[in-house]
């Protein structure tokens, strides 16, 4: 076991590195990304000295370690940008509370209202086509309507 240590070198870490960015691919959940970023790094450094194979692995351990800090600024840092447009991927949520035409007359609970290019099917109480109604619900493709 520690002559597969010893044999350790900077092409091992920089494979290594890639295999566990390749595998984050096929198992996506950035946790071997930062493996292989430390592994990289640990390639990297071996490039310019040339460390004993328990440095090796010491500098891939801290390089790791460090990586989850890393990681928890740049998940919070995401999270903020997504407080400032937090309908981004919710267009239904982002139509609650406003007040549209009916395109087509609500009949048995079911009508149709056009909001910009798009024709959204409604649910609601009974009414002519042109009522003023308001979104009060986003269910997927499908709104929920009350008389404004």
């Amino acid at each position: 076991m520690s002559e597969m240590f010893s044999t350790l070198g900077t092409w091992n870490w920089l494979i290594f590195g890639v295999v566990l960015m390749a595998l984050e691919l096929l198992a996506p959940g950035i946790f071997l990304f930062w493996f292989g970023l430390a592994a990289l790094l640990v390639g990297l450094v071996s490039f310019a000295f040339d460390p004993s194979w328990q440095s090796q692995i010491l500098m891939f351990a801290v390089f790791a370690a460090a990586a989850v800090p890393l990681w928890r600024r740049v998940a919070r840092h995401n999270n903020a940008v997504s407080k400032s447009n937090p309908f981004l991927n919710k267009r239904a949520d982002a139509l609650i509370g406003r007040v549209f035409t009916l395109e087509k007359p609500i009949i048995d609970g079911s009508g149709t209202v056009r909001i910009d290019d798009t024709i959204w099917r409604v649910a609601g109480p009974d009414a002519p086509a042109g009522s003023r109604v308001k979104i009060v619900q986003a269910d997927g493709a499908s709104l929920t309507v009350a008389a404004a």
